[in-house]
């Protein structure tokens, strides 16, 4: 087994953050990716523009998901999807399932993810909870 590299960079990583003119609600999921470099490498690759498959890009965005993120460390990926305030998660996910290419997607990326054979997306991305949030003051 390959061990993971340390990430030793101190420099902080800032993204920018798109703004929606209606209420949007977010969605944020953890993975784990099976812990070996290599494999980490090509799962970083297959998810890059111009690799990943157009038909699952594609259906996401046409469920409704207005933007989405996958952050990594070590082999834990972060997902944080926006919406419209009105997105219904179940239905979504569920019509989803059914466009072309995605269940061949789901099926290629869990040999990259540590993940029990035949999950759901929904049982390998686990949603997590927000214990903080910098409220505005009163």
């Amino acid at each position: 087994m390959n061990t993971l590299p340390e990430d030793t960079s101190s420099a902080p990583r800032a993204y920018e953050v798109r703004q929606y003119p209606f209420p949007t609600k977010r969605y944020v999921r953890c993975l784990s990716l099976r812990p070996d470099s290599r494999i980490i490498a090509e799962y970083r690759r297959r998810h890059s523009r111009g690799v990943i498959w157009p038909e699952v890009l594609e259906g996401i965005r046409s469920v409704g998901v207005l933007g989405m993120d996958i952050y990594i460390h070590g082999t834990t990926l972060t997902m944080i999807m926006e919406t419209a305030s009105d997105f219904d998660w179940d239905t979504a996910m569920a019509r989803l399932a059914t466009l072309p290419r995605q269940q061949e997607w789901e099926d290629f990326m869990a040999e990259f993810q540590d993940v029990v054979t035949g999950s759901t997306p929904a049982e390998k991305w686990l949603p997590m909870e927000r214990m903080f949030y910098l409220y505005d003051p009163d």
